[in-house]
């Protein structure tokens, strides 16, 4: 499907906010975190900022393939978290807690996103 998708029920809006909240948390994570990694810090903030804008953008044009790609960044999150702090608890509970939460709101979304992408399949009669 090209160009963005047009919402036409409250799920589908509901999806187009969490698409659009995605998008907004990584623009600020890939900037400071290139700001981070050019001072010699973690690099993880840099991709995981592009990550959440792709996700986002993918979700916006109605592809599932974007909640798969958070769920994917959202899996890695937490490897990374445990090496960067070990178990400390509340060394973990910035890095884990809010992707967490986002990881549940993007989750909710993929059979609306499965629904978009059925509808476009059978109303051009190809394959996206």
């Amino acid at each position: 499907m090209t160009g963005l998708h047009k919402p036409r029920s409250g799920t589908e809006w509901a999806t187009v906010c969490v698409a659009v909240l995605l998008v907004l948390l990584g623009l600020p994570l890939l900037i400071m975190g290139a700001q981070l990694a050019m001072i010699g810090g973690s690099f993880y903030y840099v991709l995981f900022g592009a990550a959440l804008i792709a996700a986002g953008a993918l979700m916006l044009s109605g592809s599932v393939n974007g909640a798969l790609l958070y769920l994917a960044a959202w899996a890695l999150t937490w490897p990374w978290a445990f090496w960067e702090v070990g178990l400390d608890g509340w060394g973990l509970l910035p890095r884990l807690f809010g992707p967490t939460l986002v990881a549940v709101a993007v989750a909710l979304t993929i059979p609306v996103l499965r629904r978009i992408g059925t509808s476009a399949t059978s109303a051009t009669g190809s394959v996206v």
